[in-house]
């Protein structure tokens, strides 16, 4: 792996940008949660495919694919922010979370859960927390069924966190965003039950949530008891596709009470709910937006309220 470029700052988020070899890019990015230093809470996010078959309507991911990254190319990605400020491995973050949700759709690689297997065995990190976020691809029950053995056996009591990438009740809307065969509520919700164990974080459903993209109460509560699934909310980031697309979003970070129309019907409906905002500066160093960087590098269009910092060589 050589990383060739770099952008961000260390303080809020820093994007790196790889070459694996035979010109397959990739990005992997590093975060702070402000206040909190990185000794306290420290998150990453890595690529698990070369681009992405999905093809989302709200992600820059979806580019040319061009396969799968290895257990050892997905760890590398770790090892380089790691060594970075910790180069003994000892990690002393109380959170200290690798979200496998860079580039890529992770359910359709087996590596990531090799990955998952190898990454107690790395590094001294007592508040390690993997997070899988999904759309729950059609034909990938083998990576399911495993994750929940590999998830038990290492992560127990809380140390993981599972996620559906749902973005709307409405099926019609969201095969319009997601297009590719997945899984239903009634599979989600069944799923849901065989995932959870006593102890575990509630299941999160996730909604990168657009103006018009309807979010039913009702829909959800016959699916996903508040008891065990939580919702987060957050903002669609300011992405090349999501402008192509016309999606603009629900949530404006420069607005915080954008957020309360939907959120107050979730509350009113028993559900935990997390509005998501992060830092606003984070778009514009791009370390929200899967390959926002590289699609930047590659066609040198800006997008509005989007990337503004400059891309430095390494």
């Amino acid at each position: 792996m050589k990383v060739f470029a770099v952008t961000g700052t260390s303080e809020i988020a820093t994007v790196y940008m790889a070459d694996m070899g035979q010109g397959r890019l990739i990005e992997f990015v590093e975060a702070l949660q402000p206040p909190y230093s990185r000794d306290e809470r420290w998150i990453m996010m890595v690529s698990t495919l070369f681009g992405c078959p999905v093809k989302c309507a709200i992600c820059d991911a979806g580019g040319q694919y061009q396969g799968k990254l290895s257990a050892e190319e997905i760890l590398a990605q770790i090892d380089h922010m790691v060594r970075r400020w910790y180069s003994d491995g000892r990690v002393p973050a109380s959170k200290f979370k690798i979200q496998f949700a860079r580039m890529g759709e992770p359910a359709l690689n087996m590596a990531v859960l090799d990955a998952l297997e190898e990454l107690p065995r790395h590094y001294d990190a007592p508040g390690l927390m993997p997070s899988i976020s999904t759309i729950a691809p059609h034909g990938r029950e083998a990576f399911f069924e495993r994750l929940i053995e590999v998830k038990d056996r290492l992560y127990a009591n809380g140390r993981f966190q599972f996620q559906f990438s749902i973005h709307t009740t409405d099926t019609v809307v969201r095969d319009q965003l997601i297009p590719v065969r997945k899984w239903d509520f009634d599979q989600m919700a069944a799923y849901g039950e065989k995932f959870l164990r006593p102890g575990d974080r509630k299941i999160t459903l996730n909604f990168a949530l657009a103006k018009g993209m309807p979010v039913e109460p009702d829909v959800l509560l016959r699916y996903f008891d508040p008891a065990h699934y939580l919702i987060k909310i957050t903002p669609i980031n300011p992405t090349c596709q999501a402008i192509k697309n016309g999606l603009v979003s629900y949530i404006d970070p420069k607005q915080p009470e954008s957020r309360n129309g939907v959120a107050h019907l979730l509350v009113e409906a028993g559900y935990e709910v997390i509005v998501s905002v992060g830092e606003v500066v984070e778009n514009q160093i791009g370390s929200n937006c899967g390959q926002y960087v590289l699609n930047y590098l590659e066609s040198r269009t800006s997008v509005k309220d989007g990337y503004t910092y400059q891309v430095k060589s390494v």
